[in-house]
């Protein structure tokens, strides 16, 4: 139980992190894209700094779950990350919620539920080896430069979706190697800073920052939120199972499982097809007067 409540507020940090990194990089030049010059743009703007500061408790939060819980319990509870942001959304620019952005918060809700009820994941046994990380390693720095040498040559909502998709399968793989170099934490700091673990975990972490930074500043916030937060969870359970031998129910809870995805993939869909916040409300939020509704 208490893994749950870490996710949670795992989550709920990194909603925050992502509407405040939203902010400062929306702003930023078109140039900038794919450069480090983006990143050092970025540093200087406070609303950007407070959502780094944001995504370090996150992150916390997110190694205590994962020292309490499987990678295939607490990365699907991340999801909430999207309806969370939804509402901070709605809190900072004075938008209130429709019918059509309630249904698509019930979708995401049941869908996670229904993923987590129907495949009960359980820990595993199983300790990869070098070969088993080699492997990993390799798969995910394929697929993840294939779908940015495809966001390259696209734009806007496209681009900020496959790069939302890279991002997340980065995110995914950096728990994958938290919850490995959680292994070592009962033998002190000492062990902790000389793990390979650690340093790899913080290149995968940086590398997959980077690569949200792009998807922010290529499109809308909820382009990004969507890709992110379906195939991070995704990612996860298959690195929970094929990495740590982490075990979930297969035969007929395979179709409740796929169902599951299919509602968090509904909902998601749903919730950026909402006008106010595809659109994206100006920095400044609106006054009383203009409050706008967000659904039908």
């Amino acid at each position: 139980m208490i893994s749950v409540v870490f996710a949670l507020l795992a989550a709920a940090s990194n909603a925050l992190a992502s509407v405040l990194q939203r902010h400062a990089a929306r702003a930023a030049p078109e140039e900038e894209a794919f450069r480090l010059a983006l990143i050092m743009d970025l540093v200087r703007r406070p609303d950007w700094l407070g959502g780094i500061v944001a995504l370090m408790f996150g992150f916390l939060f997110q190694a205590a779950a994962l020292t309490t819980g499987e990678l295939s319990l607490v990365q699907p509870i991340l999801v909430t990350e999207l309806p969370i942001t939804m509402l901070l959304l709605a809190g900072l620019f004075r938008i209130r919620l429709g019918t059509e952005s309630w249904r698509a918060v019930a979708a995401l809700t049941v869908g996670l539920a229904a993923l987590l009820a129907s495949a009960a994941p359980s820990p595993g046994h199983r300790h990869p080896d070098r070969i088993e990380w080699a492997v990993a390693t390799l798969v995910t720095l394929g697929l993840a430069a294939y779908l940015v040498s495809v966001a390259k040559v696209t734009r806007g909502a496209s681009r900020a979706a496959l790069l939302g998709v890279a991002s997340g399968l980065g995110f995914a793989f950096t728990a994958a190697l938290m919850k490995e170099a959680t292994k070592v934490l009962p033998a002190g700091p000492v062990a902790l800073l000389t793990s390979w673990a650690v340093w790899a975990m913080v290149a995968a972490g940086l590398g997959s920052l980077f690569l949200l930074q792009n998807a922010l500043h290529s499109g809308t916030l909820v382009a990004v939120q969507p890709a992110l937060n379906v195939s991070d969870p995704v990612s996860s359970i298959a690195y929970g199972v094929g990495l740590f031998g982490e075990e979930i129910r297969l035969g007929g809870w395979v179709v409740l499982e796929l169902l599951g995805v299919g509602l968090l993939l509904y909902g998601s869909r749903l919730l950026a097809q909402s006008p106010p916040v595809r659109d994206e409300p100006q920095v400044n939020p609106p006054g009383p007067e203009s409050e706008t509704r967000l659904g039908h």
